[in-house]
Order: C-alpha cells, then sequence, then structure tokens
C-alpha cells in the first residue's frame, strides 16, 4: 500500500511540475497600452518564478508631485492560454497571454485583442485599430 501511495504522490508530483513549463524565469516589463495621461503612465511588469507562480505589477510617477504609485499581484500559476490580472488600487482587471519575448492583451478566451488604445501616436495616423501586444524586456 505504501508503494502504491508514493507512486501516486510522485505521478501528481510530475504531472503538476509539467503543467507549470514557464517560458521564462525573472522580471520583464512592457507596455501594452501607449500613455497619453499627464498624471504619468504606469509602467507593468511582470515576475515569473521558478515553481511556475506569476506576479504583475505595475509603478506609475505622478509628474506633477512625483507620488508613487506602486501594485504587485499574484495572479495564479502560468497558463499559456490566458491569466487574468487584477489590480486592486484602480480596479482595474484585464486579460493576457504570454510568451518568451511577448506579451498579448486577450479576452477571457485568450482571443488577442485589437484596440486604438493600443495604437502609438505613430501608428494611430495609419491604422484604427492595432494589436494589443509588447514586446517583454529585460531589466
Amino acid at each position: 500500500m505504501k508503494k502504491i501511495f508514493s507512486l501516486v504522490i510522485l505521478c501528481v508530483s510530475i504531472l503538476s511540475f509539467a503543467q507549470t513549463k514557464v517560458p521564462f524565469v525573472g522580471q520583464r516589463s512592457f507596455d501594452i497600452m501607449e500613455g497619453y495621461s499627464g498624471s504619468g503612465t504606469p509602467h507593468y511588469y511582470l515576475d515569473v518564478k521558478k515553481n511556475g507562480d506569476v506576479y504583475f505589477g505595475f509603478v506609475q510617477v505622478n509628474q506633477a508631485d512625483r507620488t508613487e504609485t506602486t501594485e504587485k499581484v499574484n495572479a495564479g500559476k502560468y497558463n499559456p492560454k490566458v491569466m487574468k490580472v487584477d489590480f486592486k488600487k484602480y480596479g482595474e482587471t484585464f486579460f493576457v497571454k504570454f510568451d518568451k519575448d511577448n506579451i498579448y492583451l486577450t479576452d477571457k478566451e485568450g482571443n488577442i485583442r485589437k484596440s486604438e488604445d493600443c495604437c502609438s501616436s505613430m501608428e494611430s495616423a495609419t491604422n484604427d485599430t492595432c494589436t494589443c501586444e509588447s514586446k517583454l524586456y529585460k531589466e
């Protein structure tokens, strides 16, 4: 009986490890939405741990009075299809998926969004909508 129990524990451990294979470990920054606000554009980042936990955060510096607002939230274990990010400070919730090089803003099913809010000022002149994506930058 002990051998069967040990074998079951080993199988569960292997399966849970296989499901959390992350594309990288460490912190990366990104800017999906182009900012135009005078209060300071938030700079977003994600932090992927070896165990598959993914944290999302932002730092925003108010340009008028130099006050800094930050938040970091645990979005759960890495999921290559879609992850929900729920920031409490500003009531901001969004869905993303990412790989080792890029991050994409998605709907809750994981379909990549297109929006005029995702266009840079140069792209806005020629496009009505742009793919909501960003490179992931090592810090």
